[in-house]
C-alpha cells in the first residue's frame, strides 16, 4: 500500500508551519515532521483512523495527533492524505472532495 499527501493536505501543513514558526521556528518544525510520521503510520494500520463523523463514510477516516486531524481516504492499493486541520474545527466538505477523486 502507498501514501500520497493531496495537494490540499500539504497546504494545509504549510499553513500550520507558517503559523506556529510565528512563535518558535524549530518547534514549528518539529510538530510537523511528527504530524508526518503519524499520518505516515496509516500504510501499517489502514484502519486504524476512527471514521470521520461528519460524513459517516467507512472508507474517510482520521486519526488525531494533538489537537489536529489528518484525515485521509483509503482506497483499493494506496491511501491519501486528503488534509490536515485544527480538531476544534469541523471538517470542510469541499477540501474531502477536493482530494477525493
Amino acid at each position: 500500500m502507498k501514501l500520497f499527501w493531496t495537494k490540499e493536505a500539504l497546504i494545509r501543513l504549510q499553513e500550520i508551519e507558517e503559523y506556529i514558526s510565528r512563535d518558535n521556528p524549530i518547534a514549528a518544525m518539529e510538530f510537523i515532521d511528527k504530524l508526518i510520521s503519524v499520518a505516515e503510520k496509516i500504510i501499517d494500520y489502514p484502519e486504524k483512523g476512527r471514521i470521520v463523523p461528519e460524513l459517516s463514510l467507512e472508507n474517510i477516516r482520521e486519526l488525531i495527533y494533538r489537537n489536529y486531524r489528518i484525515v485521509y481516504i483509503l482506497k483499493k492499493n494506496s491511501i491519501d492524505i486528503l488534509t490536515v486541520f485544527e480538531g476544534h474545527q469541523l471538517l470542510k466538505k469541499e477540501e474531502i472532495l477536493k482530494g477525493k477523486n
